[in-house]
């Protein structure tokens, strides 16, 4: 588990003034990504950098500038991707913060050598961080597994696995999306109340609110992951919008799970927020219920239950035409926290690997959707809109039941706690275009 040092001193303070009270990107988060800067240094090719402020530092242009572990990770992360440095692990990552801290800080004597490695961060094009291999959805958000039963089986919402169990399916990597992109409408078959289905675009599209992780070191075919070496085999993490046709689904869901419901799209976060980063931010995992089932001993460590949930603020907003039309801000459908996560990160990857799965570097997993116990944390419009029965009602005056063309979802996530600089994730969005 990653300790706090002298990164995350509140008082640390960059030379790039943008950065000092960031939402975001203080000096104390230094979160990694792939971008393209503006046209002219090689054409605009991918290369890492990090977010410091509205900047972001071109790593391979300042390669010079490292030693030892940090400049194993620079090296490793110089094909435009992550997944090099994601292999490597903890240790060079860290190495890597160190010195970045340093050459950020006020006062480094290497600010003039930085300054032309700067980017204006408006000027660039984000892509996906690292190539992903497979992507993994789990379903660990109780208070959505429990909102989303209560429609199907109201007196027994919770399958009698869900407590024993960390329950995901494997999805679709090959439509995982930075922000940005527009989602198109998906096509498919919707259940029709005389019976049978009709085929055409999805007419009850939703969004989930969800927490990306980004695996690091992976392990051998047939060599489960211990959960007390769980954490080691964490990369980093993002937010995760994975798009719902709610009515698709409820044609084809059953008995092999999601399949075009889901697979037509996930948007994620472009920047890779670092386990060490968030190490401020850790809190213990909240004590289940009495007469809930203890974890069995493959996942149950005590470290993990002291510190391995995530103390992180997650919000959801909605941009629609006429709110733009009326000059009017997005409207907050969600404000949830990770907490509400019944099992950790580390219990994912240690179930997930248990039968013997081999994970690799960049892969992703997805926590399902995250909301809060009460209806204003609702991480979907499935819940917060009762299945389509009571729309949300807009200042523009227009309704939403399910999502409409030209709507934007905006995903942010802000981590803040008593003695610590506040980071964030940067934002999550995506745009429904309308269905090919």
């Amino acid at each position: 588990m990653p300790q706090t040092d002298q990164s995350h001193d509140p008082t640390l303070g960059s030379w790039v003034d943008a950065a000092n009270g960031h939402p975001d990107f203080p000096i104390q988060n230094l979160p990694l990504g792939v971008f393209s800067p503006p046209k002219g240094a090689d054409n605009g090719a991918p290369r890492v950098g990090v977010a410091i402020g509205d900047s972001i530092l071109d790593l391979t242009a300042i390669a010079g500038l490292f030693t030892g572990e940090a400049a194993r990770a620079v090296e490793a992360a110089g094909e435009g991707r992550l997944n090099g440095l994601f292999a490597l692990g903890a240790g060079p990552r860290r190495a890597l913060r160190a010195r970045l801290s340093e050459l950020l800080a006020e006062g480094s004597a290497e600010q003039a050598t930085l300054e032309p490695a700067l980017h204006p961060a408006a000027s660039c094009t984000l892509h996906l961080p690292a190539r992903i291999g497979d992507y993994t959805d789990f379903y660990v958000g109780i208070h959505h597994a429990t909102n989303v039963g209560k429609v199907f089986r109201p007196d027994n919402p919770l399958l009698p696995n869900y407590k024993y169990v960390p329950i995901g399916y494997h999805g679709r990597a090959s439509s995982v999306v930075p922000s940005g992109t527009p989602i198109r409408r998906p096509n498919g078959q919707r259940p029709r109340p005389e019976g049978g289905p009709s085929f055409g675009p999805c007419e009850r599209l939703d969004y989930e609110l969800e927490l990306g992780v980004w695996v690091g070191p992976g392990n051998d075919l047939g060599t489960p992951i211990p959960i007390t070496e769980a954490a080691e085999h964490i990369a980093g993490f993002c937010l995760l919008n994975d798009w719902s046709a709610r009515d698709l689904q409820a044609w084809e869901y059953q008995p092999l799970g999601p399949f075009l419901a889901k697979n037509f799209g996930s948007t994620i976060s472009p920047w890779v927020i670092t386990p060490e980063a968030l190490a401020p931010f850790r809190a213990a995992q909240p004590p289940r219920p009495e007469g809930d089932p203890q974890p069995l001993p493959y996942l149950l460590d005590e470290a993990d239950q002291a510190g391995g949930a995530l103390a992180l603020e997650l919000e959801v907003l909605l941009s629609t035409p006429g709110l733009r039309e009326r000059g009017l801000p997005p409207h907050r459908l969600s404000l949830s926290d990770a907490r509400h996560m019944y099992w950790t990160v580390a219990q994912m990857v240690a179930h997930h690997s248990c039968g013997g799965c081999n994970l690799q570097p960049g892969d992703l997993l997805g926590t399902g959707t995250l909301s809060a116990p009460g209806s204003e944390g609702f991480g979907s419009l499935l819940e917060t809109t009762a299945g389509g029965k009571q729309p949300v009602r807009l200042a523009s005056g227009e309704e939403r039941r399910f999502l409409q063309d030209g709507d934007e979802v905006i995903l942010r996530a802000r981590a803040r706690r008593d003695g610590f600089a506040p980071i964030g994730f940067g934002e999550c969005r995506g745009t429904i275009l309308p269905a090919p």
